[in-house]
């Protein structure tokens, strides 16, 4: 379904985009990289998709929360005869404060990134989907897409954006082959998280192991992370045929966080 179609994952040089991007590659989908991180490194990760799999794999390195980037990164794409198949709106960034004490800057940041680039990709993305009647957007939400938790309030207020987007984007092409749905992963174990769980272990004077229990045990039933592999292979699913009418969803990937 996806051999030899483009897709572009934001946010891929690292953690659940990458897994994406890693997923969608061994499909034989072309990759168009986006995110920070160092040039060497990035080159090198760069070439080792497109060795591992056979595939096509650039890399922009458009600030996406910058609109006119955005539109200059699908201008690149559109001369290179290509056009976006797959897009994953993934890319973003946190900040923790009261709302009350949440710095204007950060809130307008978080906001810019998390739900502001979701929509200007997007609106660069359907035109030419529209033109040959197929396209798959897959948003990278959050179980914070779906209920909150203090001192998040930009974090909160972006991700339920992104999955009103979602189902007004869905709606608005559902008599077309476009679909878009919204991912929306509890607990990851990304590097940020780890940084998170050994930070709390060094506070309380407890081993890893521990704080990672005490971590998950807060939020997520079934005490294990969800992993970029398994948002992977979701995110192949929902380009494939048999999701075809899978529209303006917002998926749970929690270990049971918003069961209860």
């Amino acid at each position: 379904m996806i051999e030899g179609k483009l897709a572009l994952v934001t946010g891929s040089t690292s953690g659940i985009g990458l897994g994406i991007a890693r997923a969608l590659a061994a499909k034989g989908a072309d990759l168009m990289l986006n995110g920070f991180g160092d040039a060497a490194a990035i080159e090198a990760l760069r070439a080792e998709l497109a060795r591992e799999h056979g595939v096509r794999v650039d890399y922009d390195g458009a600030d996406l929360s910058r609109p006119t980037d955005i539109e200059a990164l699908f201008a690149r794409i559109a001369q290179s005869g290509r056009a976006v198949d797959v897009l994953v709106n993934n890319a973003g960034i946190q900040h923790v404060a009261r709302t009350e004490q949440f710095p204007v800057e950060r809130w307008d940041a978080v906001i810019a990134l998390n739900l502001s680039a979701a929509f200007h990709a997007t609106r660069c993305a359907l035109p030419p989907m529209q033109q040959r009647n197929w396209g798959r957007i897959v948003n990278i939400a959050s179980t914070h897409g779906l209920v909150a938790s203090v001192d998040k309030a930009a974090y909160v207020a972006a991700k339920h954006g992104v999955v009103g987007l979602t189902k007004v984007v869905a709606l608005e092409n559902a008599r077309t082959g476009i679909t878009c749905n919204a991912i929306c992963p509890g607990w990851v174990l990304t590097p940020l998280v780890q940084k998170q769980i050994e930070a709390r272990a060094a506070a309380a004077g407890i081993g890893t192991d521990e704080a990672r229990i005490a971590l998950l045990s807060e939020k997520q039933p079934s005490q294990e992370f969800v992993t970029p592999e398994q948002l992977g292979e979701l995110t192949v699913f929902l380009c494939s045929e048999a999701a075809a009418q899978v529209r303006g969803a917002a998926w749970a990937v929690d270990g049971g966080w918003t069961a209860q």
